[in-house]
């Protein structure tokens, strides 16, 4: 393995949030709620812009669940380069706060039972992992990950993935005497882009209700079909498509914002929304 598998160095940090390690522990200690009591949950879906934006909501979303030592983090391709599954292949994401280790075991068996491809290509430019490792580190400094990125995928092919998801997490799972999950699903996704606030608000809670119903395949649907701007749908989709496979019940919304409300203009805004299945 090369130096660049081994270690992801940081890609927006200076941009999307603080590099500097002080600076990035008081921003994360803003936008962290340390009086909620976290609940175990099976999957999450968090926005990824900068904290200045969604960082707040980030940190209040990561801050309901109860965070194990294995999390899949999936995310979209902004970018467009790399695999259509594509999966960092082992090592470690370097962060500001100190590296977030590859889960080796969850990699490799998520590459054998939801057909991902070794890839480092479609994450070395992309935020919308590295944006949560602060507040996952946070949470649990022993976590280690599995990082997912997913381009281009039809409903189907969700469907597959999610099926082998679950498929791996179940194989990690096996033998565990406790009831609470020992793997953390997280969907990276913000909600509609560039559009009038109540405009993206109208939209994304279409798509929400859909998420909040634990129907993956409304939820895709529902985006494909009114256009919904919603950048991590095939995330979303696939995490909730596993996390039904394992069980899942029952979803809540944490909260619902918009860049509107930072920068004052309601005309143009991108819209967050963070959730939790249990």
């Amino acid at each position: 393995m090369s130096n660049l598998e081994s270690h992801r160095p940081p890609a927006v940090a200076d941009r999307f949030y603080p590099g500097e390690p002080g600076a990035l522990r008081r921003e994360l200690e803003r936008c962290l709620d340390r009086d909620v009591r976290p609940v175990p949950a099976r999957m999450i879906l968090a926005p990824h812009a900068g904290y200045v934006y969604s960082g707040a909501l980030a940190g209040k979303t990561w801050s309901q669940v109860h965070v194990p030592d294995r999390v899949i983090l999936l995310c979209p391709n902004h970018t467009g380069r790399g695999a259509r599954r594509s999966i960092w292949p082992g090592g470690a994401w370097d962060t500001p706060a100190g590296p977030v280790p590859i889960a080796a075991d969850l990699t490799d068996a998520l590459i054998r039972h939801a057909g991902l491809q070794p890839d480092t290509a479609a994450h070395l430019r992309e935020h919308a992992i590295e944006v949560h490792l602060p507040f996952l580190r946070a949470r649990n400094p022993q976590a280690e990950i599995a990082a997912v990125c997913l381009g281009g995928l039809d409903f189907a092919e969700c469907q597959v993935v999610g099926v082998g998801v679950a498929a791996a997490i179940r194989e990690l799972e096996a033998g565990n005497p406790d009831a609470a999950p020992r793997v953390l699903l997280a969907a990276s996704s913000d909600m509609s882009h560039y559009i009038r606030a109540d405009e993206a608000a109208a939209l994304d809670h279409l798509a929400l209700d859909r998420l909040l119903a634990l129907d993956p395949a409304g939820l895709h649907e529902t985006v494909r079909r009114h256009q919904i701007s919603m950048c991590g749908i095939l995330p979303a989709t696939v995490a909730l498509v596993a996390a039904l496979e394992l069980g899942a019940r029952r979803a809540e919304l944490v909260g619902y914002t918009h860049s509107g409300q930072v920068t004052g203009d309601t005309e143009r805004v991108v819209a967050y929304a963070g959730a939790v299945v249990q």
